[in-house]
């Protein structure tokens, strides 16, 4: 059993693998400023997703696992508020100390931040999330545990964004390694709060709320909305310290929640 989903986790990775390369080399050939970047990124987030459609097919001879039901509102909730609280309360640390400062200059229409901008967001994120969590966080908890689950998935989520880390300028304003440790330590520590929702809900609804929260949130407010005071660029944003220490949080949070899960493996 165990060995017949590792090769069929395997087999998804591939085909990953595959899909993406072909966007990971339009964006670093074209640049993320280019004109087609938008249609670019979102062929590459959709990779992952496409990639679980076709193992799923595969294999299972079905798309139910995927986890298209709604599952408990509750826990959608959490998945569409939890990135706006984080990074809240990190933001306004930041804020506070002097490491960033309320850039007044930042204005945002927001009518549109809080309709197109989040159905663009919710769209762009749902491709990921039928890969990561749909597919990927379900058949990993068939044979691991969950902090297994949760660092194998998120080591695998921040290895996929090397490429425009690396080679296409996808990074903070400081040192590529720099934004490389503070990224990884974000997206592993969060993901615990993604595998922890999508098990506990049985919906990949709950990973695409959380992810196009944060995206957009993190990326479209918070991030502007902070003015640089010198040592800003090192502190702020998906690169920075401040979302890093926040996703150590969120994993701690999320690790001791463990014991709700109604899962077999060892913790």
């Amino acid at each position: 059993m165990a060995e017949k989903k590792w090769k069929e986790i395997a087999v998804f990775l591939g085909l990953t693998l595959v899909f993406s390369s072909v966007f990971w080399i339009f964006i670093i050939v074209s640049g993320f400023q280019s004109k087609n970047a938008m249609f670019y990124v979102f062929g590459l987030m959709w990779s992952p997703g496409v990639a679980a459609i076709f193992t799923s097919l595969i294999f299972q001879k079905s798309l139910r696992h995927i986890g298209w039901r709604w599952g408990k509102t509750r826990y959608q909730l959490v998945s569409f508020f939890l990135p706006i609280v984080y990074a809240l309360v990190f933001y306004s640390f930041v804020w506070l100390v002097g490491w960033g400062r309320i850039n007044k200059e930042f204005s945002v229409d927001t009518v549109e931040f809080l309709t197109i901008g989040i159905l663009l967001s919710l769209l762009f994120a749902l491709g990921e999330e039928i890969g990561w969590r749909g597919y990927l966080v379900p058949q990993l908890s068939k044979v691991t545990s969950f902090t297994s689950v949760c660092l194998i998935s998120g080591v695998i989520w921040s290895v996929w964004h090397l490429p425009l880390i690396i080679f296409s300028g996808y990074h903070g304003g400081t040192s590529v390694l720099y934004s490389l440790v503070c990224f990884t330590i974000m997206v592993t520590g969060t993901s615990f709060a993604y595998a922890w929702l999508r098990l506990i809900s049985g919906s990949v609804w709950t990973g695409m709320f959380l992810h196009a929260m944060h995206n957009h949130f993190v990326q479209s407010f918070f991030d502007p909305l902070t003015g640089d005071t010198g040592i800003t660029p090192y502190i702020i944003g998906e690169f920075g310290a401040a979302l890093a220490v926040a996703g150590i949080v969120v994993a701690f949070i999320f690790w001791k929640l463990r014991h709700r899960l109604n899962q077999p493996t060892k913790t």
